[in-house]
């Protein structure tokens, strides 16, 4: 592929000027078959990357038009060609290396985003009727603030063609690596629109590997792991729309508790769920793991904000005075936050709940015989999860995931029971009823699960239903003073937003850093909408709707290229604003 002369002869040009002179590459250059548009420079050499496209005809990418006939076809392409992008840069820094071209020993200049192992929706690469873009940032070099021309028209005009040619021109890709990888993902979101007409909330794949290599890796445990087997009671295939049938584990709607001992891969079963909310690439392990979309891991939060939360099916009659069904704290406690998150995981839409023992508040949790004999119900404001776990699904529809170590508590409120032995799953619920029934007829500590089943049946108050009227975002629910940029990520667990740091870091099913400068747009896009009149939920779904219609694109406040986005689910974004400490409320958040 021919190189482009003028942008060449302009780079030599410039060469050992100020940096701020490369604003002259600004705009478009044409090369022998795409085309490179410059549409951000960056101001010096320590400000974020310059952002580029790369953009060429349809026909010149030659991708088969089978693949890329559906949305979750275009979704599957662009993370192929995306990851096969990041390679191609990784050889060819790698190539310089070694042929000694790296004098700076920092790798490539050129990147276009790191996907992990789940696939996402992403602005890396777009897949239109009339064009393929790559959308790529390059650190343009410097010897201190001095241009170094030479070295840029290398990367520009050298480099970066071989590797658009190596990395996105069909007849140079591994055909069958790429139809392959769309039909895994086109599998695994047919089956996770099955979930719910099979009445299940997840499905865990025989001979799945959940365990990860480490606490701060999402590959797979290569040595040692143990290959999931599904118990023939909760045994259940699918047929995929390619015409595999894959069998697992079912996990069904309704109440499941996950019992075993400790080390046995209780929670490593219920992370994979978890994950199980976004498709993962082929040997990751967990290919099989599905989870419904609306599926929310809810945990204690200590130190965080919450705002206007009606909390008061948990917690009320607090000795302080406060209306829990309109609370507000700066600084919640272990309890007050974990009933907080999954009010709000509710008020997102959340189906289907997952809950460690490990990450709850215990008083939150469960409340046993002896302590309801020393201290009386009227004089505990908290209302224990296990008196509120049936209601929640007979009321609500909202199904539970819980593992729980070490207390047998729920098995008087569970529909189902597995346990967890050397990480091998078995059907227990009849054994686990038994030992209910057996203490509930002897009179032994049941942790009163029994009058939550009582309560239940009595047909007390719909506690889930009573006239609750939604949050409404104040008009300037979001206005943040002094605030005079986008709001920006820092990593995968921290938004900036003006001046405030929005804190994610406890919001397990964030996985990506381009899914959180995804969020940090939306609160942007969000604050520009808010009206003192919608829900926070009415607000939320109007924008993943622009998104459904426009991609994630329609989040960026820039032209032309986005940003290196990921697309977000609306537990997160809701999670997001949730989490700003300055969040106003239509009525000052009361009621």
């Amino acid at each position: 592929m021919a190189n482009n002369r003028a942008l060449q002869d302009t780079l030599h040009r410039i060469d050992g000027q100020g940096y701020g002179t490369y604003r002259e590459i600004r705009g478009t250059h044409q090369f022998e078959d795409f085309r490179l548009s410059v549409d951000k420079v960056q101001v010096d050499p320590y400000a974020p990357p310059s952002l580029m496209r790369v953009i060429l005809e349809p026909g010149v990418v030659g991708l088969p038009a089978e693949l890329i006939d559906d949305a979750a076809g275009r979704t599957a392409v662009s993370d192929f060609l995306t990851r096969r992008f990041a390679e191609a840069i990784g050889d060819h820094a790698r190539s310089a290396a070694e042929a000694g071209k790296d004098s700076a020993g920092k790798g490539s200049a050129v990147s276009i985003g790191t996907p992990g192992q789940q696939v996402l929706e992403r602005t890396s690469v777009l897949i239109a009727e009339d064009r393929i873009e790559a959308r790529i940032a390059v650190e343009l070099p410097a010897s201190g603030r001095r241009i170094r021309g030479r070295q840029a028209a290398r990367i520009l005009t050298d480099q970066l063609p071989q590797i658009v040619d190596a990395a996105l021109k069909h007849k140079n890709l591994d055909a069958g690596a790429l139809a392959e990888h769309v039909r895994l993902y086109r599998d695994q979101q047919s089956l996770r629109e099955q979930l719910g007409t099979a009445g299940l909330v997840g499905f865990v794949g025989a001979g799945a590997i959940l365990p990860r290599r480490s606490g701060d890796s999402d590959a797979p445990l290569k040595q040692g792991a143990v290959p999931f087997i599904a118990p023939d009671s909760l045994r259940v295939s699918f047929d995929l729309p390619s015409g595999l049938s894959v069998t697992g584990m079912g996990v069904p709607e309704g109440v499941t508790v996950i019992v075993g001992g400790g080390y046995h891969g209780k929670s490593t079963l219920l992370r994979a769920l978890e994950r199980g909310v976004y498709s993962h690439v082929a040997g990751d392990g967990r290919e099989w793991v599905i989870a419904r979309e609306a599926t929310s891991t809810i945990r204690a939060e200590d130190g965080r904000a919450v705002t206007g939360v009606d909390i008061s099916a948990f917690i009320s009659g607090l000795p302080s005075g406060a209306d829990t069904r309109s609370f507000s704290s700066e600084n919640a406690s272990g309890s007050t936050s974990q009933a907080a998150n999954l009010v709000e995981a509710l008020e997102a839409g959340s189906t289907a709940l997952l809950i460690d023992e490990d990450t709850s508040a215990t008083n939150f949790m469960i409340r046993d015989e002896r302590m309801r004999r020393l201290i009386a119900d009227e004089r505990e404001p908290i209302t224990p999860f296990i008196d509120r776990v049936r209601p929640l699904w007979t009321q609500q529809g909202v199904s539970t995931v819980l593992v729980a170590g070490g207390s047998g508590a729920f098995f008087d409120v569970a529909d189902q029971v597995i346990a967890l032995d050397e990480y091998v799953p078995k059907d227990v619920t009849q054994a686990a009823g038994e030992i209910a029934r057996s203490d509930a007829a002897t009179g032994g500590d049941t942790d009163a699960a029994s009058d939550a089943a009582d309560v239940e049946s009595a047909g007390q108050e719909l506690i889930f239903s009573h006239d609750r009227r939604p949050r409404v975002p104040a008009s300037t629910a979001l206005a943040e003073r002094g605030k005079t940029k986008p709001a920006t990520a820092r990593g995968r667990s921290v938004i900036q937003y003006g001046r405030e740091r929005v804190d994610l870091a406890a919001v397990a099913q964030l996985v990506d850093a381009a899914q959180t400068q995804a969020i940090a747009h939306a609160m942007d896009r969000l604050a520009e909408t808010f009206d003192g009149e919608s829900s926070l939920a009415k607000a939320v779904t109007a924008l993943l709707a622009r998104i459904d219609d426009d991609g994630v694109d329609a989040l960026s406040p820039h032209r032309g290229h986005p940003g290196h986005l990921a697309r977000p689910r609306a537990q997160e974004i809701h999670a997001a604003v949730n989490r700003y400490r300055h969040l106003q409320l239509a009525g000052g958040g009361h009621r």
